[in-house]
Protein backbone atom coordinates (compact mmCIF):
# COMPACT_ATOMS: atom_id res chain seq x y z
CA UNK A 1 0.00 0.00 0.00
CA UNK A 2 2.92 2.46 0.78
CA UNK A 3 0.24 4.36 2.81
CA UNK A 4 1.21 6.67 5.66
CA UNK A 5 -0.57 6.20 8.92
CA UNK A 6 0.38 7.78 12.59
CA UNK A 7 -1.63 6.06 16.00
CA UNK A 8 -1.73 8.78 18.66
CA UNK A 9 -3.35 7.01 21.91
CA UNK A 10 -1.75 7.07 25.59
CA UNK A 11 -1.91 3.45 25.97
CA UNK A 12 1.53 1.93 24.78
CA UNK A 13 0.18 -1.42 24.41
CA UNK A 14 -2.59 -0.19 22.37
CA UNK A 15 0.22 1.53 19.98
CA UNK A 16 2.21 -1.55 19.69
CA UNK A 17 -1.06 -4.31 18.52
CA UNK A 18 -2.55 -1.67 16.07
CA UNK A 19 1.23 -0.45 14.41
CA UNK A 20 2.30 -4.07 14.37
CA UNK A 21 -1.07 -5.11 12.42
CA UNK A 22 -1.35 -2.22 9.93
CA UNK A 23 2.59 -2.08 9.39
CA UNK A 24 1.86 -6.49 8.67
CA UNK A 25 -0.48 -5.56 5.91
CA UNK A 26 1.71 -2.83 3.93
CA UNK A 27 1.05 0.61 5.95
CA UNK A 28 3.80 2.46 7.02
CA UNK A 29 3.14 3.39 10.99
CA UNK A 30 4.60 6.00 13.11
CA UNK A 31 3.01 6.42 16.96
CA UNK A 32 2.42 8.90 19.44
CA UNK A 33 2.40 8.90 23.25
CA UNK A 34 0.43 12.10 23.62
CA UNK A 35 -0.90 14.93 21.59
CA UNK A 36 2.21 17.33 21.67
CA UNK A 37 4.15 14.47 20.28
CA UNK A 38 0.90 13.72 17.56
CA UNK A 39 1.34 17.73 16.79
CA UNK A 40 4.59 17.67 16.13
CA UNK A 41 4.47 14.65 13.73
CA UNK A 42 1.57 16.16 11.81
CA UNK A 43 3.52 19.68 11.30
CA UNK A 44 6.48 18.02 9.99
CA UNK A 45 5.19 14.93 7.91
CA UNK A 46 2.06 13.80 5.61
CA UNK A 47 -0.01 11.16 6.63
CA UNK A 48 -2.65 9.87 4.59
CA UNK A 49 -4.66 9.02 7.63
CA UNK A 50 -4.46 9.30 11.47
CA UNK A 51 -6.05 7.40 14.19
CA UNK A 52 -6.21 9.43 17.73
CA UNK A 53 -8.03 8.91 21.00
CA UNK A 54 -10.06 11.60 21.92
CA UNK A 55 -8.70 11.34 25.25
CA UNK A 56 -4.88 11.96 24.72
CA UNK A 57 -2.60 13.79 27.54
CA UNK A 58 -1.11 17.00 27.29
CA UNK A 59 -3.59 18.19 24.00
CA UNK A 60 -7.12 16.59 23.76
CA UNK A 61 -8.38 14.72 20.50
CA UNK A 62 -10.68 17.08 19.55
CA UNK A 63 -8.37 19.89 19.71
CA UNK A 64 -5.95 17.83 17.76
CA UNK A 65 -8.82 17.36 15.07
CA UNK A 66 -9.17 20.87 14.75
CA UNK A 67 -5.14 21.54 14.06
CA UNK A 68 -5.36 18.45 11.63
CA UNK A 69 -8.04 20.27 9.70
CA UNK A 70 -6.13 23.51 9.52
CA UNK A 71 -2.08 21.55 9.25
CA UNK A 72 -3.18 18.62 7.17
CA UNK A 73 -6.43 18.91 5.46
CA UNK A 74 -5.89 15.93 2.68
CA UNK A 75 -5.48 13.45 6.02
CA UNK A 76 -8.53 11.46 7.10
CA UNK A 77 -9.16 11.04 10.77
CA UNK A 78 -10.51 7.94 12.69
CA UNK A 79 -11.04 8.41 16.62
CA UNK A 80 -10.72 5.93 19.50
CA UNK A 81 -12.77 6.31 22.24
CA UNK A 82 -13.99 4.19 25.38
CA UNK A 83 -17.64 3.61 26.61
CA UNK A 84 -17.39 7.02 28.90
CA UNK A 85 -16.02 9.29 25.86
CA UNK A 86 -18.67 8.24 23.30
CA UNK A 87 -19.99 11.92 23.28
CA UNK A 88 -16.51 13.20 22.71
CA UNK A 89 -16.31 11.09 19.51
CA UNK A 90 -20.04 12.24 17.77
CA UNK A 91 -18.42 15.43 18.42
CA UNK A 92 -15.54 14.32 16.19
CA UNK A 93 -17.39 12.81 13.71
CA UNK A 94 -19.15 16.65 13.50
CA UNK A 95 -15.62 18.40 13.17
CA UNK A 96 -14.83 15.29 10.38
CA UNK A 97 -13.77 12.39 11.88
CA UNK A 98 -14.50 9.72 8.65
CA UNK A 99 -15.30 7.01 11.48
CA UNK A 100 -14.56 5.89 15.25
CA UNK A 101 -14.00 2.56 17.60
CA UNK A 102 -15.09 2.27 20.83
CA UNK A 103 -12.16 0.42 22.72
CA UNK A 104 -11.60 -2.70 23.64
CA UNK A 105 -11.62 -3.08 19.24
CA UNK A 106 -11.99 -5.68 17.66
CA UNK A 107 -8.23 -6.01 15.25
CA UNK A 108 -9.42 -7.67 12.82
CA UNK A 109 -12.93 -5.02 12.30
CA UNK A 110 -10.75 -2.40 12.70
CA UNK A 111 -7.92 -3.51 9.95
CA UNK A 112 -11.12 -4.22 7.21
CA UNK A 113 -12.44 -0.81 8.00
CA UNK A 114 -9.07 1.20 7.70
CA UNK A 115 -8.34 -0.68 4.17
CA UNK A 116 -12.07 0.24 2.90
CA UNK A 117 -11.63 4.06 4.25
CA UNK A 118 -7.96 4.01 2.71
CA UNK A 119 -10.11 2.45 -0.72
CA UNK A 120 -11.96 5.45 -0.28
CA UNK A 121 -9.57 7.89 0.17
CA UNK A 122 -7.98 6.44 -3.46
CA UNK A 123 -11.58 6.68 -5.06
CA UNK A 124 -11.89 10.33 -3.59
CA UNK A 125 -8.34 11.67 -5.12
CA UNK A 126 -8.87 9.69 -8.17
CA UNK A 127 -12.07 11.51 -8.55
CA UNK A 128 -10.89 14.80 -7.60
CA UNK A 129 -8.07 14.97 -10.44
CA UNK A 130 -10.32 13.42 -13.29
CA UNK A 131 -13.32 16.42 -12.24
CA UNK A 132 -9.82 18.78 -12.82
CA UNK A 133 -9.24 17.17 -15.59
CA UNK A 134 -12.98 17.16 -17.43
CA UNK A 135 -12.94 20.60 -15.62
CA UNK A 136 -9.88 22.07 -17.20
CA UNK A 137 -10.39 20.56 -20.69
CA UNK A 138 -14.38 21.31 -21.27
CA UNK A 139 -15.11 24.19 -19.15
CA UNK A 140 -13.41 27.88 -18.76
CA UNK A 141 -15.54 28.51 -15.71
CA UNK A 142 -12.51 27.83 -13.01
CA UNK A 143 -14.25 29.55 -10.00
CA UNK A 144 -12.78 27.28 -7.40
CA UNK A 145 -14.15 27.22 -3.51
CA UNK A 146 -16.56 25.66 -0.92
CA UNK A 147 -16.54 28.56 1.53
CA UNK A 148 -19.43 30.50 3.06
CA UNK A 149 -18.22 33.15 1.28
CA UNK A 150 -18.20 31.79 -2.06
CA UNK A 151 -21.40 29.73 -1.56
CA UNK A 152 -23.08 33.53 -1.16
CA UNK A 153 -21.38 34.55 -4.66
CA UNK A 154 -22.51 30.97 -6.42
CA UNK A 155 -26.26 31.79 -5.15
CA UNK A 156 -25.83 34.79 -6.91
CA UNK A 157 -24.20 34.27 -9.96
CA UNK A 158 -27.10 31.34 -10.18
CA UNK A 159 -29.46 33.81 -9.73
CA UNK A 160 -28.85 36.52 -12.25
CA UNK A 161 -27.22 34.22 -14.65
CA UNK A 162 -30.96 33.98 -16.35
CA UNK A 163 -31.74 37.82 -16.41
CA UNK A 164 -30.81 40.60 -18.37
CA UNK A 165 -30.30 42.63 -15.91
CA UNK A 166 -26.73 44.08 -15.69
CA UNK A 167 -24.64 43.34 -13.42
CA UNK A 168 -21.44 45.26 -10.93
CA UNK A 169 -18.85 43.04 -10.06
CA UNK A 170 -16.82 44.38 -7.41
CA UNK A 171 -13.08 43.00 -5.40
CA UNK A 172 -9.80 43.56 -5.21
CA UNK A 173 -7.48 42.91 -7.79
CA UNK A 174 -6.99 39.68 -7.77
CA UNK A 175 -10.26 38.54 -6.67
CA UNK A 176 -11.33 36.74 -9.90
CA UNK A 177 -13.96 38.91 -11.02
CA UNK A 178 -13.54 37.97 -15.04
CA UNK A 179 -14.61 34.04 -14.29
CA UNK A 180 -17.88 35.50 -12.55
CA UNK A 181 -18.69 37.35 -15.35
CA UNK A 182 -17.53 34.45 -17.59
CA UNK A 183 -19.50 32.01 -15.47
CA UNK A 184 -22.86 34.34 -15.32
CA UNK A 185 -22.60 34.19 -19.30
CA UNK A 186 -21.66 30.89 -19.43
CA UNK A 187 -25.06 29.79 -17.79
CA UNK A 188 -27.45 32.34 -19.56
CA UNK A 189 -29.52 32.04 -22.31
CA UNK A 190 -26.49 34.37 -23.98
CA UNK A 191 -23.89 30.90 -23.82
CA UNK A 192 -23.70 30.47 -27.51
CA UNK A 193 -23.53 34.69 -28.38
CA UNK A 194 -20.17 36.29 -27.63
CA UNK A 195 -18.59 37.27 -24.89
CA UNK A 196 -16.54 40.31 -25.53
CA UNK A 197 -14.25 41.73 -22.59
CA UNK A 198 -12.62 44.75 -22.53
CA UNK A 199 -10.38 46.50 -20.14
CA UNK A 200 -11.53 50.31 -19.47
CA UNK A 201 -7.95 50.61 -16.83
CA UNK A 202 -5.58 50.00 -20.98
CA UNK A 203 -7.29 52.57 -23.43
CA UNK A 204 -5.61 55.69 -24.17
CA UNK A 205 -8.58 58.42 -23.16
CA UNK A 206 -8.88 59.61 -26.98
CA UNK A 207 -9.67 55.56 -28.16
CA UNK A 208 -12.15 54.99 -25.44
CA UNK A 209 -15.51 56.53 -28.11
CA UNK A 210 -14.01 54.44 -31.15
CA UNK A 211 -13.31 51.66 -29.45
CA UNK A 212 -16.67 51.34 -27.38
CA UNK A 213 -19.11 52.48 -30.34
CA UNK A 214 -16.53 51.76 -33.89
CA UNK A 215 -15.86 54.52 -36.12
CA UNK A 216 -16.13 55.26 -40.07
CA UNK A 217 -13.28 55.76 -42.11
CA UNK A 218 -12.37 59.42 -42.68
CA UNK A 219 -14.01 60.14 -39.26
CA UNK A 220 -10.45 61.48 -37.91
CA UNK A 221 -6.77 61.95 -38.56
CA UNK A 222 -5.62 57.76 -38.28
CA UNK A 223 -8.98 55.97 -39.10
CA UNK A 224 -7.96 54.76 -42.36
CA UNK A 225 -10.78 51.98 -42.04
CA UNK A 226 -14.29 51.52 -40.26
CA UNK A 227 -14.15 49.90 -37.18
CA UNK A 228 -16.83 48.15 -34.95
CA UNK A 229 -16.54 49.06 -31.52
CA UNK A 230 -16.87 46.53 -28.30
CA UNK A 231 -21.07 47.18 -28.27
CA UNK A 232 -21.40 45.86 -31.63
CA UNK A 233 -19.26 42.69 -31.62
CA UNK A 234 -21.24 41.76 -28.15
CA UNK A 235 -24.55 41.94 -29.75
CA UNK A 236 -26.76 39.27 -28.86
CA UNK A 237 -24.08 38.62 -26.17
CA UNK A 238 -22.62 39.69 -23.30
CA UNK A 239 -20.22 42.78 -23.00
CA UNK A 240 -17.70 42.65 -20.31
CA UNK A 241 -16.53 46.06 -19.04
CA UNK A 242 -13.35 45.34 -16.54
CA UNK A 243 -12.21 48.42 -14.03
CA UNK A 244 -15.21 50.70 -15.46
CA UNK A 245 -14.30 53.06 -13.02
CA UNK A 246 -11.65 54.24 -15.37
CA UNK A 247 -14.21 55.64 -17.97
CA UNK A 248 -13.82 59.31 -18.31
CA UNK A 249 -16.46 61.26 -17.52
CA UNK A 250 -17.32 62.90 -21.58
CA UNK A 251 -16.88 58.79 -22.08
CA UNK A 252 -19.43 58.30 -19.43
CA UNK A 253 -22.58 60.55 -20.92
CA UNK A 254 -22.21 58.70 -24.28
CA UNK A 255 -22.35 54.77 -22.14
CA UNK A 256 -24.94 56.10 -20.28
CA UNK A 257 -27.49 56.71 -23.48
CA UNK A 258 -26.13 53.65 -25.28
CA UNK A 259 -26.97 51.38 -22.30
CA UNK A 260 -30.82 52.87 -21.96
CA UNK A 261 -31.39 53.67 -25.15
CA UNK A 262 -29.70 50.27 -26.28
CA UNK A 263 -28.03 51.95 -29.38
CA UNK A 264 -25.06 53.20 -30.55
CA UNK A 265 -23.58 56.05 -33.17
CA UNK A 266 -20.05 55.37 -34.54
CA UNK A 267 -17.57 58.12 -35.09
CA UNK A 268 -18.27 59.97 -38.00
CA UNK A 269 -21.15 57.59 -38.59
CA UNK A 270 -24.56 59.69 -39.63
CA UNK A 271 -26.90 56.50 -38.16
CA UNK A 272 -27.42 54.80 -35.11
CA UNK A 273 -26.97 50.64 -34.69
CA UNK A 274 -29.46 48.88 -32.60
CA UNK A 275 -28.03 46.61 -30.54
CA UNK A 276 -28.99 43.79 -28.11
CA UNK A 277 -26.28 43.47 -25.21
CA UNK A 278 -26.30 42.81 -21.81
CA UNK A 279 -23.50 44.75 -20.17
CA UNK A 280 -21.31 43.14 -17.55
CA UNK A 281 -19.10 45.43 -15.47
CA UNK A 282 -16.32 45.60 -12.68
CA UNK A 283 -14.16 47.46 -10.25
CA UNK A 284 -11.61 47.37 -7.38
CA UNK A 285 -12.45 51.10 -6.90
CA UNK A 286 -15.20 52.50 -4.49
CA UNK A 287 -17.62 53.82 -7.06
CA UNK A 288 -19.96 55.49 -4.36
CA UNK A 289 -17.00 57.74 -3.17
CA UNK A 290 -16.23 58.21 -6.81
CA UNK A 291 -19.32 59.65 -7.56
CA UNK A 292 -19.09 61.32 -4.36
CA UNK A 293 -15.31 63.16 -5.69
CA UNK A 294 -17.26 63.95 -9.46
CA UNK A 295 -15.09 60.63 -11.00
CA UNK A 296 -18.44 58.93 -11.93
CA UNK A 297 -21.52 59.82 -12.56
CA UNK A 298 -24.37 58.62 -10.35
CA UNK A 299 -26.91 57.95 -13.10
CA UNK A 300 -24.55 55.59 -14.90
CA UNK A 301 -23.64 53.88 -12.12
CA UNK A 302 -27.18 52.98 -11.00
CA UNK A 303 -27.70 51.47 -14.50
CA UNK A 304 -24.34 49.37 -14.28
CA UNK A 305 -25.20 47.94 -10.85
CA UNK A 306 -28.86 46.61 -10.85
CA UNK A 307 -27.50 43.78 -8.94
CA UNK A 308 -23.94 44.24 -7.05
CA UNK A 309 -22.02 40.78 -6.47
CA UNK A 310 -19.14 41.57 -3.80
CA UNK A 311 -16.26 39.02 -3.97
CA UNK A 312 -14.41 37.87 -0.85
CA UNK A 313 -10.76 38.85 -0.28
CA UNK A 314 -8.77 35.55 0.09
CA UNK A 315 -8.19 36.57 3.51
CA UNK A 316 -12.21 36.16 4.38
CA UNK A 317 -12.03 32.61 2.70
CA UNK A 318 -8.45 30.84 3.88
CA UNK A 319 -10.61 27.30 3.87
CA UNK A 320 -10.45 27.25 0.08
CA UNK A 321 -6.58 27.96 -0.09
CA UNK A 322 -6.06 24.31 -0.37
CA UNK A 323 -8.73 24.10 -2.87
CA UNK A 324 -6.29 27.03 -4.66
CA UNK A 325 -3.46 25.13 -4.36
CA UNK A 326 -4.65 22.02 -5.72
CA UNK A 327 -6.30 23.20 -8.52
CA UNK A 328 -3.10 25.37 -9.24
CA UNK A 329 -0.66 22.59 -8.90
CA UNK A 330 -2.52 20.17 -11.13
CA UNK A 331 -2.75 22.93 -13.87
CA UNK A 332 0.67 23.67 -13.34
CA UNK A 333 2.09 20.04 -13.34
CA UNK A 334 0.11 19.77 -17.17
CA UNK A 335 1.68 23.30 -18.57
CA UNK A 336 5.52 22.47 -16.77
CA UNK A 337 4.92 19.02 -17.87
CA UNK A 338 6.06 18.21 -13.90
CA UNK A 339 4.50 15.27 -11.54
CA UNK A 340 4.41 17.43 -8.17
CA UNK A 341 2.23 15.53 -5.89
CA UNK A 342 1.46 18.58 -3.63
CA UNK A 343 2.60 20.75 -0.51
CA UNK A 344 4.22 19.64 2.28
CA UNK A 345 2.46 19.86 5.81
CA UNK A 346 4.48 23.53 7.01
CA UNK A 347 4.51 24.82 3.84
CA UNK A 348 0.53 24.37 3.45
CA UNK A 349 0.64 26.22 6.93
CA UNK A 350 2.43 29.42 5.61
CA UNK A 351 -0.11 29.29 3.09
CA UNK A 352 -2.80 29.32 4.99
CA UNK A 353 -1.50 32.26 6.86
CA UNK A 354 -0.25 34.44 4.80
CA UNK A 355 -1.17 37.93 4.01
CA UNK A 356 -2.52 37.75 0.47
CA UNK A 357 -2.41 41.06 -0.83
CA UNK A 358 -2.32 39.44 -4.12
CA UNK A 359 -5.72 38.13 -4.03
CA UNK A 360 -5.63 34.60 -5.62
CA UNK A 361 -3.86 35.23 -8.91
CA UNK A 362 -0.68 35.96 -6.44
CA UNK A 363 -1.32 32.29 -4.65
CA UNK A 364 -0.74 31.15 -8.61
CA UNK A 365 1.88 32.64 -9.27
CA UNK A 366 3.78 31.46 -6.28
CA UNK A 367 2.31 27.84 -7.10
CA UNK A 368 3.41 28.06 -10.69
CA UNK A 369 7.34 29.03 -9.41
CA UNK A 370 7.35 26.34 -6.73
CA UNK A 371 6.28 23.48 -9.05
CA UNK A 372 8.83 25.15 -11.81
CA UNK A 373 11.40 25.06 -8.84
CA UNK A 374 9.97 21.96 -6.90
CA UNK A 375 13.08 18.83 -7.29
CA UNK A 376 11.14 16.63 -4.84
CA UNK A 377 7.48 15.50 -4.72
CA UNK A 378 6.20 17.97 -2.53
CA UNK A 379 6.68 21.50 -2.76
CA UNK A 380 8.60 23.15 0.94
CA UNK A 381 9.42 26.26 2.47
CA UNK A 382 12.18 26.45 0.10
CA UNK A 383 10.39 26.90 -2.69
CA UNK A 384 8.22 29.67 -1.84
CA UNK A 385 9.64 33.10 -2.37
CA UNK A 386 11.43 34.11 1.05
CA UNK A 387 8.65 37.02 1.86
CA UNK A 388 5.97 34.11 1.67
CA UNK A 389 7.90 32.57 4.60
CA UNK A 390 8.17 35.69 6.46
CA UNK A 391 5.26 37.97 6.34
CA UNK A 392 2.06 36.14 8.07
CA UNK A 393 -1.24 37.72 8.29
CA UNK A 394 -2.82 36.07 11.48
CA UNK A 395 -6.42 36.80 12.94
CA UNK A 396 -5.18 38.10 16.05
CA UNK A 397 -7.69 38.45 18.95
CA UNK A 398 -9.20 41.67 20.65
CA UNK A 399 -7.41 40.46 23.84
CA UNK A 400 -4.05 43.06 23.90
CA UNK A 401 -1.82 40.29 26.03
CA UNK A 402 -3.37 37.41 24.03
CA UNK A 403 -2.52 39.29 20.91
CA UNK A 404 0.99 39.65 21.64
CA UNK A 405 1.72 36.49 22.77
CA UNK A 406 0.06 34.77 19.53
CA UNK A 407 2.73 37.27 18.07
CA UNK A 408 5.91 36.39 20.57
CA UNK A 409 4.95 32.59 19.33
CA UNK A 410 5.20 33.20 15.42
CA UNK A 411 8.06 35.63 15.87
CA UNK A 412 10.45 32.83 17.41
CA UNK A 413 9.34 30.49 15.17
CA UNK A 414 9.73 31.96 12.16
CA UNK A 415 13.54 33.01 13.61
CA UNK A 416 13.96 29.83 14.82
CA UNK A 417 12.88 28.38 11.09
CA UNK A 418 15.38 30.96 9.59
CA UNK A 419 18.37 29.49 11.79
CA UNK A 420 17.60 25.62 11.02
CA UNK A 421 16.09 25.02 14.60
CA UNK A 422 19.42 26.14 16.02
CA UNK A 423 18.55 27.91 19.85
CA UNK A 424 22.20 29.42 20.27
CA UNK A 425 21.54 31.57 16.03
CA UNK A 426 17.84 32.22 17.27
CA UNK A 427 18.68 33.28 20.49
CA UNK A 428 21.36 35.90 19.21
CA UNK A 429 19.19 36.89 16.02
CA UNK A 430 16.25 37.92 19.36
CA UNK A 431 18.61 39.74 21.63
CA UNK A 432 17.95 37.75 24.08
CA UNK A 433 19.46 34.86 26.24
CA UNK A 434 19.74 31.45 25.23
CA UNK A 435 17.98 30.69 29.01
CA UNK A 436 15.50 33.25 27.96
CA UNK A 437 14.36 31.50 24.69
CA UNK A 438 13.92 27.95 26.71
CA UNK A 439 11.44 29.32 28.80
CA UNK A 440 10.16 31.54 25.68
CA UNK A 441 9.79 28.07 23.97
CA UNK A 442 8.85 26.21 27.19
CA UNK A 443 5.31 29.45 28.29
CA UNK A 444 4.40 29.67 24.66
CA UNK A 445 4.18 26.00 24.04
CA UNK A 446 6.57 25.96 20.76
CA UNK A 447 7.39 22.52 19.25
CA UNK A 448 11.00 22.59 18.23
Amino acid sequence: MNSSILIADSEKSFLNLVSSSLSEIGFICKTAIDGEVALELIQNENFDLIVVNVKLNKRSGLNLLDKIRIISPKSLTIIIADIASTDSAIEALRRGAVDFFVKPIDIESFLIRVKKIKKFQNVLLENHYLRQEIHSKFNDNKIIGRSHAMEQVYKLVHKVAKSTSNVLITGKSGTGKELVARAIHQNSERINKPFVPINCGAIPENLFESELFGMKRGSFTGATMDKDGVFKAANGGTLFLDEVGEIPLHTQVKLLRAIEGKEIKPIGSPSVIHVDTRILSATNRNLLKEIENGNFREDLYYRLNIIEIPLPSLKDRRDDIPLLVDFFLHKYNIELKRNIFGVDNETMKVLMNYNWKGEVRELENIIERAVLLCEGQYISLTELPPHACTEFSFNYPDDLKESVRNFERQHIMSILRREDNDKNKGAKALNIGLSSLYRKIDELEILV
